[in-house]
């Protein structure tokens, strides 16, 4: 299938209950990488979570600077979790706001985030999933419209 197809396809229609057409925008996801101190990991994956994020993994990390370097940046040691997690990017921003708040008033909470674009997804249910959809359906083009459970909907490709 052309890329051009897959495109135009997501750009699917659907009709409401009035009989009219409304495009439908796709939802993208995004990898956020935050990385904090180990002993706060468990509180920023709960934060995280509350923006209705599926998938989340933690992996124990180790900074190469040296004591004295930390010292002059203002970090407390070197242990750090390095928490990855597939997000909305119409929820975003406001993580990424609340993130910053965070890092800047939690003692001994200093971090860093940076949220990577996916630019492409296989499958219907691994994206209804990843983008926290609570209904899929598929059209028989192979366009899949889903809608979360706040009542926006989002067009996809399998």
């Amino acid at each position: 299938m052309q890329k051009s197809s897959i495109l135009s396809k997501l750009e699917n229609t659907l009709t409401n209950d009035a009989g009219r057409q409304r495009k439908v925008a796709p939802v993208k996801l995004e990898l956020l990488i935050t990385v904090v101190p180990r002993a706060k990991g468990n509180f920023f994956m709960d934060l995280i979570q509350s923006f209705d994020v599926n998938l989340q993994v933690s992996l124990a990390g180790k900074g190469t600077a040296n004591g004295e370097l930390l010292h002059l940046l203002g970090l407390d040691g070197n242990e750090k979790a390095v928490i990855l997690s597939v997000v909305r990017e119409d929820q975003l921003d406001e993580l990424s706001y609340i993130l910053e708040q965070k890092f800047r008033t939690i003692k001994n909470g200093k971090g860093v985030a940076a949220a990577i674009p996916f630019t492409s997804m296989i499958g219907t249910l691994l994206f209804g999933f990843l983008s926290n959809n609570r209904a899929v359906k598929e059209t028989p083009g192979g366009v899949g419209v889903s809608v979360n459970k706040n009542g926006s909907t989002g067009g996809f490709d399998k």
